[in-house]
């Protein structure tokens, strides 16, 4: 029963970090606030079937990056979901 409850455990705290990690979404105006500074762009493929999926993709993407703020630029839907985004750090 121990293990159990240390795996939930483990689980639990591990979600918070990663959340914790994950680019964020940023308007254009917190970028002119912030003074972000533009370390690239991404893009999603057109596999991603929801605006949160494709979100969840391109915060993934920026951190790949190193980015720590993405500004979604252009999106598109056509049956699926396919989105750009400037990374900034």
């Amino acid at each position: 029963m121990n293990v159990l409850k240390t795996i939930a455990a483990t689980l639990v705290v591990g979600s918070v970090s990663f959340g914790a990690l994950a680019a964020e979404e940023v308007t254009k105006e917190q970028v002119e606030q912030m003074k972000l500074e533009k370390i690239g762009t991404v893009t999603t493929t057109a596999e991603t079937t929801s605006p949160m999926d494709a979100k969840e993709v391109l915060s993934k993407e920026a951190d790949k990056k190193g980015g720590k703020y993405f500004l979604v630029i252009a999106g598109r839907e056509h049956g699926k979901i396919s989105a750009t985004a400037e990374v900034y750090k």
